[in-house]
């Protein structure tokens, strides 16, 4: 078993809550940012964000060598549209937002007079003929926020820009699961961060510049990571991210894979992710006792892309939590995963440490 024993606790579980009930839509991510970097302020001196938001929390500055341990801050949400003359808005998707768990949800659009509540209608049952019936898309999607009239939506500070998002809130299920939206990838923030606060509270001595990147926009082509990955040059990152959970009824384990909720983290095999980076997690698990998973895609469609194919090319690896219910307001994990892949990021950066002239160079 590894030596470092880790459980998530009050605290942890609090900031945890915090952190996924405030509101990040990619590209205004600045609300959950607040939260993220705060709660890290409490054990990382140097703090750093770059022009679009993106935060860095930086131990061990000095040194020429830089590792990136990263997570994406941002959530998908949807943009004000069209307002018709009645006062109907229409919509446009803000990252990966999927049309067909809207209709009926609450939602809050952001406007510079505050938040307006509103939600998404959709005509009843009864009203649908069979032989045309329509599915919920882009193109018929629309928000109800009590008016009458296009005066009065702009009247209460909505126009056309105005971001969208979900009020739902984060609770814990049965014990074992975290449920909230945003977990996509929150819960990487949340991962990051407790990694870097049992690395501070052991005392190790980092022979490398750690670099705990909170990135902005992933959700709409990884554009936070190419931007700081030009920023701090990293020789090396390991990104966390979530993957589905496949034994969710209606997914294909032969084209998606074999992952499931509560078997520990998953370590991904992809073009982008470079084999010795890879190997030391896997062998440092092995070693360790730590259960995992495997997964393998052409492409990770994570950060870990934007970071190995930036600058000169970046030593680069992706460790995954198993998801149910990706993209939508009830996504969930299990807290055994999150606490295995804490404990092992903890146990492979000592590894890095101790074998440093292998991955710095």
């Amino acid at each position: 078993m590894s030596n470092y024993s880790y459980s998530i606790n009050s605290d942890s579980i609090q900031f945890l809550e915090k952190y996924l009930n405030k509101f990040s839509p990619t590209g205004n991510e600045n609300e959950g940012q607040k939260i993220w970097m705060n709660h890290i302020s409490s054990y990382i001196e140097k703090i750093k964000t770059d022009l679009y938001g993106t935060a860095v929390g930086i131990i061990n500055p000095n040194s020429p060598y830089k590792l990136i341990l990263e997570a994406h801050v941002d959530e998908i949400s949807w943009y004000v549209n069209y307002i018709t003359e009645e006062g109907i808005i229409y919509v446009s998707r803000n990252g990966g937002a999927d049309p067909q768990i809207s209709p009926s949800k609450r939602v809050i659009i952001h406007t510079e007079k505050g938040l307006v509540h509103g939600v998404f209608g959709w005509p009843a049952i009864h009203t649908r003929k069979p032989s045309s019936e329509k599915y919920p898309n882009v193109e018929n999607l629309f928000v109800d926020i009590g008016v009458s009239s296009k005066t009065e939506v702009i009247n209460m500070g909505v126009h056309v820009g105005c971001m969208i998002t979900y009020p739902d809130k984060f609770f814990i299920m049965n014990q074992n699961y975290f449920v909230s939206r945003a977990l996509d990838n929150k819960i990487g923030g949340f991962i990051i961060a407790e990694v870097a606060k049992i690395i501070i509270e052991s005392g190790i001595n980092l022979k490398f510049g750690l670099y705990i990147v909170n990135s902005v926009q992933e959700e709409v082509g990884l554009k936070g990571a190419k931007m700081i990955s030009k920023t701090i040059q990293p020789n090396v990152s390991i990104v966390t991210d979530v993957t589905h959970d496949t034994y969710s009824p209606m997914i294909d384990k032969k084209i998606q894979g074999d992952i499931k909720c509560g078997l520990g983290p998953v370590i991904g095999y992809a073009p982008s992710i470079h084999k010795s980076i890879r190997e030391l997690m896997i062998n440092t698990a092995n070693r360790k006792k730590i259960r995992f998973q495997r997964l393998v895609s052409s492409s990770t469609g994570t950060d870990a892309d934007a970071f190995a194919y930036s600058n000169k090319g970046v030593l680069s690896a992706l460790i995954s939590i198993p998801l149910k219910y990706m993209h939508t307001t009830v996504e969930m994990v299990h807290k055994k995963d999150v606490e295995l892949t804490v404990l092992l990021i903890f146990e492979t950066l000592q590894e890095i440490n101790n074998n440093i002239n292998q991955f710095f160079y």
